[in-house]
């Protein structure tokens, strides 16, 4: 489904991508995991559209879209779920998800992934005529999650959704977007807590000062001392 070869991108004149390039095959369950810095959020604002790529391809269902603008993009199916969530605050819960559905003209449809993302979060049905910025920081991370799923993707970017939250609630919201994944959206996840990561995904690939240092599956990658130690820190 998804292709990135050999992407190098520079943010604010520093190289923070190199030669990376990394699969993600319809349906899989993939995630990107390093340390702060390593480049994990700047590969997912370039599939999106959100940084331009100095040299690579990206490719999505056999079509090049790194020279696309983002909302063409998100037309496509690529649909982001931000770092530290960003919800519309002044909006309430119910409108933050309808934006999420902007792109889209299929009221009946948008009407069901409504249900589905009042089953999947009930907080958010609750509290679903309550303005965003009154939400705890795990309601507007399930928001979050809640907004891009309302956009229909074909492909989900979900970039750190456990930052900041207790691990209660980090449990109940990788559930979530396990959920989304087996009920047939292909997830690429960027996440810092490896251990989390490694529960869920099918593959991983570790990035490192802009780099990709390895890839590989749990099982894979956990045989390897190495990689365990200087780039898991298991």
């Amino acid at each position: 489904m998804l292709e990135v070869k050999d992407l190098t991108v520079y943010y604010d004149g520093a190289l923070a991508l190199s030669g990376v390039s990394l699969t993600v095959k319809d349906g899989e369950f993939v995630s990107v995991v390093g340390p702060n810095g390593a480049g994990k959020t700047t590969i997912l604002r370039a599939i999106s559209g959100l940084e331009e790529p100095a040299s690579g391809t990206i490719m999505f269902d056999g079509e090049r879209i790194d020279k696309l603008p983002a909302y063409k993009i998100a037309k496509k199916g690529i649909i982001q779920c931000p770092e530290r969530r960003r919800p519309f605050p002044e909006m309430s819960v119910l409108e933050n998800l309808k934006m999420g559905a902007y792109l889209r003209k299929d009221k009946r449809d948008i009407a069901k992934y409504l249900e589905t993302c009042f089953e999947l979060f009930p907080v958010l049905k609750e509290r679903r005529d309550q303005e965003a910025r009154t939400l705890s920081g795990g309601e507007q991370q399930m928001l979050a999650i809640a907004r891009a799923l309302m956009g229909k993707p074909k492909l989900l970017l979900v970039d750190e959704p456990s930052m900041g939250l207790a691990p209660i609630l980090k449990d109940k919201m990788f559930d979530a977007i396990k959920k989304i994944q087996l009920s047939g959206v292909t997830v690429l996840l960027v996440e810092q807590d490896v251990s989390v990561a490694m529960g869920i995904s099918d593959r991983l690939y570790v990035l490192a000062h802009g780099r990709i240092a390895t890839e590989g599956t749990r099982e894979q990658l956990m045989k390897d001392r190495d990689v365990r130690e200087i780039y898991l820190g298991i």
